[in-house]
Order: C-alpha cells, then structure tokens, then sequence
C-alpha cells in the first residue's frame, strides 16, 4: 500500500507506470479476441464515428471487465474492427487517459492502466459523496433506476448460481450505476461511468473473486429492498458502511500484492 508521506505531490497518477501489478501479462490471443470482438459494437457509432462515441464504447469494454489492466490496445486491431479512422481512435485514448483508464507509455503504446492503493481511496471518497447522496435524495419518481438496480441484483444471483463470478463482478458494477442514477442527473450518470470503470479496473487485484464478490450479493438485495420500501435514509446509511468494508478489502489486497513484490 502507498504510503502518503513517500508520494510525490507532482507526480500524475495517469502516467505512472510503477503500479501494483495484479497479474501477469495479457496474452496476445486474449487481447485479440477482445479488439475482433468490438466489431459486435460498431452499430453504436452510428453514422458520426465521433471519439467520444468510440471511447465510451471502449470504457464499457472496461467496465465489464473485458479489456483487464495491461491490456495493450493495438490500434490497427481496434481501428479495422470499430471501422474508425486512426486518428479518432487516437482522441479516444486521450479521452480516456484523462479519465485515468489508459496510461501511454513511451515506445511501447496505450495500455489499459493498473490502479494503485491510492487510485482505490479516491475512488471510494467519491462514491460516498455521489452514491449515498444520490440513495438519501434520489429523484421524485425513481422508479427507472430501481427497475435497473433490481435487475442488475437479479443477474448478479444468476450469474452466481452458475459459478460466473466475473459476470458478477459486472452486475454489481452496473447496480452501482443504477444507485448513482438515482440523483437523475445526465452529468452525474456520465461522470460515474468512468468511476465505475476505474473501479472494474480495481477489482482484478482480487484472486478469487468469488470470496470477494459473494457477501455482497445479499447486501445488494438488501439495498434495493430498503429503497423499494421508502427508506431512503436507511439505505443511504447501509450503503455508506457497504463502501467501507469494500475499501479495506480492496487496499488490503493492494498491500498483500505489493508486499509480495517486494519479497521477490
């Protein structure tokens, strides 16, 4: 784990390149099938292949947890596949490298960026502003976004009873979202969508994502439950003591790695 006193304050998260490592090297094979598989999305683009259409289809590829840190993105691979011109595709990584999901690295290209301790501690500060204001205040009519939620918990369980705990991982990001949603703000929505990228990113620290994905199938249940009752308070209070005990767990893994790293 990062110690604060030890950290540079003019160093930019989006160019390290001495993160925790969570695994090995992607394989070439695996990122191939990830970049032909984008050519299932090239519908999205529609007829004005704008970069920012292009990275949005690229964070969600992240988000489901489809393109894992280290993946390096090959231009030529995801050009021909999202039919894009090089030069959108390269505003796109810079979109995203400003939203910290990808880091250049100099003679060796675009990689999808590895997250550190620190990166987890930022990311749950703004979850417990934006997420559990969004529960405790959410809009006049939120029935939408519970209808999400609801479903999201339902594919997590499914996705559990059928030992697919990567897809769980998925579910509850895309609850999360539907919590955020909650504000019933576009800007919020937009916003959470890169958080909750970074926050996929994080989730590859973990070795057995069953462990660390299971209890919270019941506490997310739990939450929409609570919301489907009125009690908004309450749920908001649930929430915010769910974000710490993921927090803890989350930077206890980052030290486990790095205190392995050290070792070797």
């Amino acid at each position: 784990m990062e110690r604060s006193g030890n950290r540079n304050p003019d160093r930019d998260p989006r160019t390290e390149t001495d993160e925790v490592r969570t695994g090995g090297a992607v394989s070439a094979d695996t990122a191939a099938t990830a970049f032909s598989d984008l050519a299932n999305d090239r519908h999205l683009l529609g007829r004005t292949s704008t970069a920012e259409l292009v990275a949005g289809i690229l964070r969600g590829r992240i988000a489901e947890g489809l393109l894992p840190p280290g993946t390096r993105l090959a231009e030529e691979a995801i050009g021909a596949a999202l039919a894009v011109s090089r030069n959108t595709l390269r505003e796109a990584f810079r979109l995203l490298t400003h939203e910290r999901l990808l880091v250049h690295e100099l003679n060796r290209g675009v990689f999808v960026r590895t997250l550190t301790a620190h990166d987890v501690t930022e990311i749950y500060r703004v979850r417990r502003v934006v997420e559990c204001a969004a529960v405790r205040h959410p809009v006049e009519d939120p029935s939408e976004a519970l209808s999400h939620a609801r479903q999201a918990v339902s594919d997590g369980e499914k996705a559990a009873s059928e030992g697919r705990w990567d897809a769980v991982g998925t579910a509850n990001i895309r609850f999360h979202k539907a919590l955020a949603s909650l504000a019933g703000s576009d800007r919020v929505d937009e916003f959470m969508d890169g958080i909750l990228a970074e926050l996929r990113l994080v989730f590859h620290v973990m070795a057995n994502p069953r462990v660390f994905h299971e209890p919270y199938l019941s506490q997310n249940r739990e939450l929409v439950d609570l919301l489907d009752a009125g009690d908004f308070e309450q749920a908001s209070r649930k929430l915010a003591a769910y974000l710490d005990v993921a927090e803890a767990e989350l930077v206890g893994a980052y030290a486990g790695v790095l205190e392995r790293d050290e070792r070797k």
